[in-house]
């Protein structure tokens, strides 16, 4: 009885140390993007919002961020997510979004940039930036 106490608070512990991802967009963009555009502009599928208007996504570099984006949004592994950029690039035919090293470097091109798409540490979320998405533990919430 004791080993599966143990056990289940080793699993919820591991499960909050997950981060929660926020899906961010410039706060004056009024496009509505769904998990489907979020992925495609995110994988060099589209380049433009529903409402055709110009989308410049913006990647985390390398953080538990980044992981869980692509985990919970993207559905690629970081190799995975490599060999997809790899090949578009290597064809000529897309450029991986630029990547910025902080949460807060995402919020500040996101709301510098009309057009600007990012992902950030839920908690972190501020009024600069507006929420269009949110992620948690495998569950998601539309905004």
């Amino acid at each position: 009885m004791i080993k599966k106490i143990m056990t289940l608070g080793l699993l919820l512990a591991s499960q909050a140390a997950l981060a929660n991802v926020a899906v961010i967009v410039n706060s004056a963009n009024a496009s509505t993007v769904d998990d489907g555009t979020i992925k495609k502009l995110f994988l060099g599928k589209s380049k433009s919002f529903a409402d055709g208007s110009s989308a410049t996504p913006v990647n985390q570099d390398g953080n538990a961020v980044f992981d869980e984006f692509n985990d919970k949004v993207i559905g690629k592994s970081s190799s995975q997510l490599n060999a997809h950029w790899s090949k578009l690039v290597f064809t000529g035919k897309g450029t991986p979004p630029k990547k910025l090293d902080s949460d807060q470097a995402v919020i500040d091109f996101v709301s510098s940039n009309a057009d600007a798409i990012g992902y950030i540490d839920a908690s972190k979320v501020t009024g600069a930036v507006k929420v269009i998405g949110k992620y948690y533990n495998l569950l998601t919430f539309a905004v």
